[in-house]
């Protein structure tokens, strides 16, 4: 499908009632989609076909001092990203320590029952008995 002859003059007046805050056909947004919304043309046509009107309204939004939709919502999700990665990061250095921990424990039972079975087998081991108490119940 070939581009409407008017098409970029649309995508151009567009611009121009977004960037002024006055949107006729979309929620003016600072984003492509919008503008496209606005131009009454498909997202392609902006991102394919007239990648350099594009470029310009972002540029114009960087030039009013604005930051567009689209890099506010990326830096927020890089925000986000970056707190998850610093949790993950917690969270492995403590699961390394309690590794750490657990092989030290599982090391001490191994050479404790090393000990315990090499005195069974010389025999110098003796179980003793230990006093137990009386039981009470109900009704004792």
């Amino acid at each position: 499908m070939s581009p409407a002859p008017d098409e970029r003059d649309r995508i151009r007046a567009a611009m121009e009632r977004i960037l002024s805050g006055h949107p006729e056909h979309s929620n003016g947004a600072l984003t492509i989609v919008a503008l496209a919304a606005e131009a009454g043309v498909p997202r392609n046509a902006l991102t394919q076909r007239h990648p350099d009107l594009k470029n310009q309204f972002y540029d114009k939004v960087r030039v009013r001092g604005q930051t567009p939709d689209s890099e506010k919502r990326l830096r927020q999700q890089v925000r986000r990203l970056k707190e998850l990665r610093a949790a993950d990061a917690e969270e492995i250095a403590r699961l390394k320590a309690d590794v750490e921990a657990l092989v030290g424990a599982l090391h001490q039972s191994t050479v404790e029952n090393r000990v315990l079975r090499q005195q069974q087998a010389h025999g110098g081991s003796v179980v003793r008995m230990l006093p137990t108490q009386p039981r009470i119940g109900p009704g004792q």
